[in-house]
């Protein structure tokens, strides 16, 4: 991989996974909206584009090619359809940003649980999926059109809920920061089990698949899942406090309907490892802690 189209790369992985292939001495591209300043200076090539026009990524990519595109910021079906028509004969691999959102809720999902060749995707634009239903649809028509229309290989990468220093959502941040300093919590069902994977190595996998041979759907993540009981636990031991659990407190941004969690096993088969979760829960347990 010599060349990389990015479609985002501005924040959290996207921004992690510039930085890698930068470091590995790919020729890397942007594209955005030119919305959000990146700190990447005169290391990279930046387009602008806006993914509900379709005009604008055929007059950005016009006269230019790339070895593989990383597709981070598709959320309908019809963001999806554009991009295929936008770079025909232009890359040579689709690497695309999917969710374990595809799943229906429960524990220890397999890729087998959502086969994109099977699912009829409805053409519908960004504002026409709505909250988390909406965006499960989107993710998943979004694989279904790239899957069966592309004419290169796709990669459909289901990250789990991605976790690091970085994170800008706070969601861990919020349970440890609640115990700390003693707020109250409100946890729809703490038996509901759910994975995760650490930023800086969901970049590093996003840049080796591209390397690999592998097309299709793929789990990658820490092997152990959780429940948000012993996450709790994890921090209550941590701090020596314990948690204030009511109906009265603050939800917890990792309030589901149910279990969130995938099987890693075949990303494991391909040889690929992660850190344990246990322990990237504790080191990031202890960073919050201190601020």
């Amino acid at each position: 991989m010599k060349s990389a189209l990015i479609l985002g790369g501005t924040q959290f992985v996207g921004k992690r996974l510039v930085q890698l292939l930068l470091d590995e001495g790919v020729e890397v591209t942007i594209a955005t909206r030119g919305m959000t300043v990146d700190p990447f200076g005169n290391q990279v090539s930046r387009l602008i584009i806006n993914r509900e026009n379709v005009e604008t990524l055929k007059n950005a990519f016009k006269d230019k090619k790339w070895d593989v595109v990383y597709d981070q910021t598709c959320y309908s079906s019809q963001e999806a359809l554009d991009a295929l028509e936008a770079l025909t004969g232009k890359v040579q691999k689709y690497i695309f940003t999917s969710s374990q959102a595809v799943y229906d809720f429960g524990a220890n999902h397999s890729e087998e649980g959502f086969n994109p060749l099977d699912f009829e995707p409805i053409v519908k634009t960004r504002k026409d999926y709505i909250g988390y239903v909406g965006y499960q649809e989107a993710k998943r028509a979004a694989e279904a059109i790239l899957f069966q229309s592309a004419d290169i290989p796709v990669t459909a990468v289901r990250f789990p809920i991605i976790i690091g220093e970085d994170d800008y959502t706070n969601r861990l941040k919020f349970h440890v920061e609640h115990i700390k300093e003693g707020k109250q919590i409100f946890i729809e069902d703490p038996n509901f089990r759910y994975s995760f994977i650490d930023s800086g190595e969901a970049a590093s996998f996003l840049y080796s698949i591209a390397k690999s041979d592998y097309q299709g759907p793929i789990n990658p993540g820490s092997e152990e899942d959780i429940s948000l009981n012993e996450l709790i636990g994890l921090i209550e031991d941590h701090l020596g406090t314990k948690a204030k659990v009511s109906t009265d407190g603050d939800p917890s941004p990792y309030n589901l309907p149910g279990s969130w969690s995938v099987n890693t096993g075949l990303v494991q088969s391909l040889g690929y490892t992660f850190t344990s979760l246990e322990s990237l829960l504790k080191n990031l347990i202890a960073y919050y802690s201190k601020l």
